[in-house]
C-alpha cells in the first residue's frame, strides 16, 4: 500500500485552488418576487434559521455570494423576481452557468411563475445547450401529498406544452422536479442533487462508496460537506428521506458537541479530520462519522452486529480516504498540466 507523507494531507484541498477560481461554476437562482429564492440561499448556505427568515426583505438587486468555508465550490448569483436575468449583459455569467434554478411558490397562483419560467430556460439553452435546468416546487410544507404530486405533475406538462411550441422539446431532457421547503431536509436533499450533477468525479465517488459498503457491511453511506449538510456523493442504493435527516441530524451534533468540548488551546475548533462520532439507534443501528478533511465527512449507518468488526472498518475507511484523495489529486494534476501515473497502488479493501 502506497501512501501520502503527513505535509501531503495537510497541504491537500478538496476544493478548488486560487487558478481555477475563474472557471468556477455559477448557480443562478431566478422566481418570482416572494417565492423563496433569499431563504433558500440563507438557510442551505449562510445557516439561518428558517424561523429568521420571515423578517428577510424582498430582494431588490442581484445578488452575488461565493460559497466558502466549504467543500462546494461554485457561486450563487440571485436575481430578483421583478428583474429578468436576461435584461442585463448576462452572457458571459451564463455560459459559465452549471446549474439554473427557478423557485416557485406552490401555494400561490403559479400560471404567471409557469410561463416566465419556460421562458427563462429556453433563452438560457440558447445560450449554453450544458445548463442544467432545476424546478424548485417550493413551500410544500403543510400541502397534503396529492395536492404536491399534483402540482408536480400539471408543472411538468405545462413547461413541455410551452417548449413543444418553441421547438425545444429536447430542453426537458435536462429539466429536474424537486419538491422542497426549508422547514424540513427536502431543500437539503434537493441542492444536494443540484450539486451532484456539478461535480465531474461523481460516478468514481460512487462506485468507491459501493466498494466501502461491500467491503464493509454498510448498509448505507453518504459524503457530506459538512457546513451545508449537502451531500456530494452516496452509493447506488436508493436514498431514504428518514436516513439521510438521522445523517443531516448526526453531523449538527458532532458540530455542537464539538464547538462546546472540543476547543483546542489556541481557541478553535477541534472538529477537523481527526473527528469521529457514533450514535447508536434503538432500531439495532450503528450511525458513523468520520472526517476525511476540514470540510468533508463520511456518514454511514449499519447493523449493530456488524460494527463488531471495527479493525476492518477502520481499514477499509483508511484506503477509502487515500482513493477519495486520489480522485481529487488527479483532478487537480490533470488541471495544471501535471502528469500522473496510473499504475500507483492505493490499497486493497479486506
Amino acid at each position: 500500500m502506497s501512501s501520502y507523507g503527513d505535509d501531503e494531507i495537510d497541504d491537500y484541498a478538496y476544493g478548488l485552488d486560487e487558478a481555477e477560481r475563474a472557471a468556477r461554476p455559477i448557480v443562478i437562482l431566478t422566481g418570482l418576487k416572494r417565492s423563496g429564492k433569499t431563504s433558500i440561499r440563507k438557510v442551505v448556505f449562510q445557516k439561518m434559521s428558517p424561523n429568521e427568515t420571515l423578517f428577510e426583505e424582498s430582494t431588490a438587486r442581484v445578488t452575488q455570494d461565493t460559497v466558502r468555508s466549504s467543500f462546494i465550490n461554485f457561486e450563487t448569483v440571485e436575481f430578483p423576481g421583478q428583474l429578468s436575468p436576461f435584461d442585463a449583459n448576462t452572457e458571459d455569467m451564463f455560459r459559465r452557468c452549471g446549474a439554473l434554478l427557478f423557485i416557485i411558490d406552490a401555494q400561490d397562483d403559479y400560471t404567471e411563475a409557469q410561463k416566465t419560467m419556460a421562458q427563462y430556460f429556453a433563452q438560457a439553452y440558447q445560450i449554453n445547450q450544458n445548463i442544467k435546468f432545476e424546478v424548485f416546487i417550493h413551500k410544500v410544507d403543510g400541502l397534503p401529498e396529492e395536492s404536491k404530486l399534483d402540482t408536480n405533475f400539471e408543472l411538468f406538462h405545462k413547461m413541455k406544452e410551452d417548449l413543444s411550441e418553441q421547438g425545444l422539446d429536447k430542453i426537458m431532457n435536462t429539466v429536474s422536479f424537486h419538491l422542497t421547503s426549508i422547514y424540513d431536509h427536502s431543500i437539503f436533499e434537493a441542492f444536494s442533487k443540484v450539486v451532484q450533477k456539478l461535480i465531474k468525479q461523481l460516478p468514481t465517488l460512487e462506485r468507491l462508496l459501493d466498494i466501502f459498503n461491500q467491503s464493509s457491511n454498510v448498509e448505507k453511506s453518504f459524503l457530506f460537506d459538512v457546513v451545508s449538510k449537502i451531500y456530494i456523493a452516496t452509493d447506488s442504493s436508493p436514498v431514504e428521506m428518514a436516513t439521510y435527516e438521522l445523517c443531516c441530524d448526526m453531523i449538527d451534533v458532532t458540530i455542537d458537541i464539538s464547538a462546546i468540548y472540543g476547543s483546542k488551546n489556541d481557541g478553535t475548533s477541534a472538529f477537523d479530520e481527526k473527528s469521529y462520532a457514533e450514535i447508536r439507534l434503538q432500531t439495532e443501528q450503528v450511525l458513523v462519522l468520520r472526517q476525511l478533511s476540514k470540510h468533508l465527512a463520511l456518514v454511514c449507518i449499519l447493523r449493530s452486529e456488524n460494527y463488531e468488526k471495527k479493525g476492518l472498518i477502520e481499514h477499509n475507511f483508511n484506503i477509502f480516504k487515500m482513493g477519495i484523495e486520489k480522485v481529487f489529486r488527479v483532478r487537480k494534476q490533470m488541471n495544471s498540466g501535471i502528469p500522473h501515473s496510473n499504475s500507483s497502488q492505493v490499497g486493497s479493501y479486506q
